[in-house]
């Protein structure tokens, strides 16, 4: 999945593939964890958030199907 490079203290990387609803978040750990049935409206508004740490923990962290990918 093609990924965009982010300013974020958690996040490096973030994806989304409206094909099959996956979110994709690679953080500066270097894991790489996908999130199923994620909304495309929601992926805007991750994408366009001021802090992704903050809407991560917010809106998706606990809240999707997830699996550890890398």
């Amino acid at each position: 999945m093609e990924r965009e490079y982010i300013e974020s203290s958690m996040i490096r990387s973030i994806g989304f593939d409206p094909n099959t609803s996956t979110l994709e978040i690679e953080f500066n750990s270097g894991a790489v964890w996908q999130y199923f049935d994620f909304p495309e409206s929601s992926w805007y508004e991750f994408r366009n958030s001021e802090s992704k740490g903050k809407y991560f923990n917010r809106e998706i962290r606990n809240h999707y199907r997830e699996s550890r990918v890398g």
